[in-house]
């Protein structure tokens, strides 16, 4: 979000370290309480399902030692009984905060211990329902550090009990982006982010969110990220230090057949490629967005795609705020989907390879598919933090815009139905005489 030089030492600190379960508010401690979930395997009972049992549906970027990548990637699994537990490999960031939840109660939140075993779920747990022998309840993890990540070594539920497979949500979106989708300062950073909100605001809907802070959709150097949008959204790591210490200069591939195709992917990229001190010229940053569709294109020849005009904040003008978008590459983008929507393109449409950096030609679509989402408007100065990122309100304005862009465009119905999305956002006043 366009940071200020004396704001750029923050951005590095919080790329370096935020495992701590502080939440700032204004400057501010907030009081939180989460649970110690550390336990001793050895004085429980459980039966016990290894890293890759088929009941585990992993949701976002793991990689092949089952360590988690980007933001607020996760697994769920349904299961009977009165425990759930989770062991943590070596690989897990020490202390790292992950949300979790059984059925539609409210999230929770633990710190995890690196190689350590944590009870998540126990005969007190609020809405467990213990009267209804076998039934299957659902388990859903994910983690809120954009800059971290688990190894998840094995699940566990009570003797006697099992884990179940869940069968797939009706639709799949993915979000491609950077710090304002990752949820770089709001309150549970991935579990704050408006990428999310649209993820599971939709309701009956997996969602993954392939997003990093400060990095660019061309393929160059951006606050420390090594590449680019246009090269990165084909692996299965991040551009973080923790990638790097991990793979080197020889990140995992993803495999994009493990899933199933993203039905829509929205992509909200081009605010660090924007900032003077990345210095990408128009033309750069539209031929790196122009590829990143075509990657996504070819990995997903049937999701619709649309792409998010960019907001870059507010200058004091007078007495008054008003927006800086209009310096967003706007003019490239429109030209962008444009194209993209032309009746040349659809009569042939050519798809990149971000690996081989080859571009090739796939059979003819038959009519647009890819949008805009103008964000104009929708966000106020006093929805922009101090560090030039949304603030929570901020992000449910953004989810809650763009969730009703996406009914009135695709037609899909949100079919969420009551369980919470944005955690700790229930502020009210019962109080009348004041």
């Amino acid at each position: 979000m366009l940071p200020s030089v004396s704001s750029l030492a923050v951005v590095g600190l919080a790329l370096l370290s935020r495992v701590s379960g502080t939440i700032l508010q204004n400057g501010q401690v907030r009081i939180t309480n989460f649970p110690n979930t550390r336990v001793d395997p050895s004085a429980h009972s459980f039966t016990t399902y290894p890293q890759n049992a088929t009941q585990i549906s992993y949701q976002g970027r793991w990689d092949s030692k089952y360590v988690s990548w980007w933001s607020a990637p996760g697994l769920k699994f349904g299961f009977t009984g009165p425990q759930v537990a989770i062991s943590f490999g070596p690989l897990t960031s020490p202390g790292v905060l992950v949300g979790y939840r059984i059925a539609g109660m409210d999230w929770q939140f633990t710190n995890i211990t690196a190689g350590g075993t944590h009870l998540l779920v126990t005969e007190q747990t609020p809405g467990l329902d213990l009267n209804i022998t076998g039934a299957v309840t659902t388990f859903e993890l994910r983690v809120t550090n954009w800059a971290y990540g688990v190894q998840i070594d094995s699940i566990h539920v009570a003797a006697g009990h099992k884990a179940v497979k869940l069968p797939d949500a009706k639709r799949k979106i993915e979000v491609i982006g950077d710090s304002l989708a990752a949820g770089m300062y709001t309150s549970y950073e991935g579990l704050s982010s408006w990428a999310y909100g649209v993820g599971a605001g939709l309701g009956n809907t997996d969602y993954s969110i392939t997003a990093y802070p400060g990095i660019c959709a061309a393929d160059q150097d951006c606050w420390g990220n090594p590449r680019g949008q246009v090269h990165q959204w084909f692996y299965t790591s991040d551009t973080s230090g923790r990638a790097a210490q991990a793979y080197g200069d020889n990140p995992d591939l993803w495999d994009f057949t493990k899933d199933k195709p993203a039905d829509l992917v929205i992509i909200n990229i081009g605010t660090n490629d924007q900032n003077r001190a990345n210095n990408v010229p128009p033309s750069v940053y539209a031929d790196a967005l122009t590829k990143l569709i075509q990657g996504v294109h070819g990995k997903y020849p049937d999701a619709q795609i649309i792409v998010m005009s960019l907001w870059l904040g507010f200058e004091r003008t007078g007495n008054t705020f008003l927006s800086v978008s209009h310096k967003g590459f706007i003019n490239e983008i429109r030209d962008m989907i444009a194209m993209f929507n032309s009746e040349a393109y659809l009569r042939d449409p050519m798809t990149y390879d971000g690996r081989t950096k080859t571009v090739s030609r796939i059979g003819r679509k038959t009519k647009p598919f890819v949008h805009l989402f103008n964000t104009t408007g929708i966000l106020q100065h006093n929805d922009i933090g101090p560090q030039w990122h949304p603030t929570d309100v901020g992000a449910i304005k953004v989810a809650s815009h763009l969730l009703q862009y996406i009914k009135l465009t695709l037609g899909w119905e949100l079919e969420a139905t009551g369980p919470e999305v944005f955690h700790e956002t229930l502020y009210w006043n019962d109080e009348p005489n004041y």
